[in-house]
């Protein structure tokens, strides 16, 4: 993700897609852990200089007052921002996060759901109904993963923390102007630990920049169970970065397939082909990762039907392609070390699973997949 606009991809990845970006849609929002916040003199004195300088941007006292009412230092929030790994899912596994089958069930559910609102916006933005819920379903699971930090605590944090103080300062003044303005409150601003807020995942300048009130309730809501505000507020920000109505983001170049214009990328190596074109790049707007923005227009293809991208794929660094990774998980799932959903994306929980099958037989233990673990097993 960008941070002119939300937090971080991989929070997406954890949030959204992990499924991600993303899990399913709906009704009431699943909090990730909230961060609890600890003392801090330090941070009370920074708090007690902002006050003032907020002020001269416009905050009154009483807007200030309030927001920081029940804010505080927040120590998981600077963990997490000076611990983000550098961390690269291949494109394969970035898709399969993205758009795999039990994702696109439940997008297809939300959608569904949301279809007239979709529909209506779209007639009035110009962007697809799909692409719209696709950004929504990669941004917070169709809702599900919206962020659980208190949004005043975790800039003001980031803002006194001074990695990137000058930035998180400014977002934390657009908070309060938010906050001011009455579009919402402080007990219901809640985000991501680098504050990204809502169904999508606006950070607060790209909030006053781009947010809507298209439900006419004079508030621009993209906090709460409705995501109309929000999803509309995504499809203003798209429109206004440039999408083109009635073009295509792009597709995967079949075999023997023709097709001009536009761009061909081959975003892994040995993987697929994709023809992007210009709404393409609209949609790097909104995150300027290459896999994002596939991410994006595969999951809007699959929620309109599309069938899932069959490869080809190359084998991972492990020498293992999708169905031996899909069938490592299910014997490891079978042999009694929980590696989670057979999806053929090795992570945490299967990780965690071959560790423990190592350690049970007495083997160097490393938590990595191969072909000899997967015969060991069985195959």
């Amino acid at each position: 993700m960008i941070l002119t606009r939300r937090t971080t991809l991989l929070g997406l990845i954890a949030g959204g897609l992990q499924a991600c970006a993303g899990g399913p849609a709906a009704v009431s929002v699943s909090r990730e852990t909230t961060m609890p916040t600890a003392p801090n003199p330090a941070y009370d004195a920074w708090v007690a200089n902002f006050r003032p300088r907020a002020m001269a941007q416009g905050i009154s006292g009483p807007v200030f007052d309030r927001a920081f009412a029940s804010a505080g230092f927040t120590p998981g929030v600077v963990e997490r921002d000076r611990n983000q790994t550098e961390f690269t899912r291949t494109l394969e596994d970035y898709l399969q996060i993205a758009a795999g089958e039990k994702k696109v069930q439940r997008g297809r559910a939300a959608f569904a759901r949301q279809q007239g609102t979709l529909q209506a916006i779209e007639t009035r933005y110009g962007v697809p109904a799909e692409i719209v819920a696709a950004v929504w379903g990669l941004e917070s699971d169709f809702g599900e993963r919206r962020g659980a930090i208190p949004i005043v605590s975790s800039l003001s944090t980031l803002a006194y923390d001074g990695r990137r103080g000058e930035f998180f300062e400014r977002q934390l003044v657009a908070a309060l102007k938010i906050l001011q303005s009455g579009d919402t409150t402080p007990d219901r601003m809640f985000g991501s630990w680098a504050g990204a807020m809502g169904h999508t995942q606006f950070m607060p300048t790209s909030y006053q920049a781009y947010a809507v009130d298209y439900t006419g309730d004079g508030r621009r809501d993209i906090w709460g169970e409705d995501p109309t505000d929000a999803l509309a507020s995504t499809a203003n920000y798209l429109a206004r970065n440039g999408w083109r109505r009635g073009e295509p983001w792009g597709r995967v170049i079949a075999s023997g397939s023709g097709g001009s214009g536009g761009s061909v990328i081959q975003p892994q190596p040995g993987g697929p082909q994709f023809r992007v074109y210009h709404n393409f790049n609209v949609i790097k707007r909104y995150n300027p990762s290459t896999s994002y923005a596939l991410g994006v227009g595969h999951l809007a293809d699959r929620l309109t039907g599309a069938p899932p991208i069959e490869g080809p794929f190359p084998p991972d660094r492990y020498g293992l392609v999708k169905d031996q990774r899909m069938a490592l998980q299910s014997r490891l799932n079978a042999a009694g070390f929980d590696a989670g959903e057979p999806d053929g994306v090795i992570g945490g929980n299967t990780e965690a699973a071959i560790r423990a099958y190592q350690q049970s037989r007495g083997l160097p233990v490393t938590g990595t997949p191969s072909l000899d673990l997967l015969r060991q097993l069985g195959g």
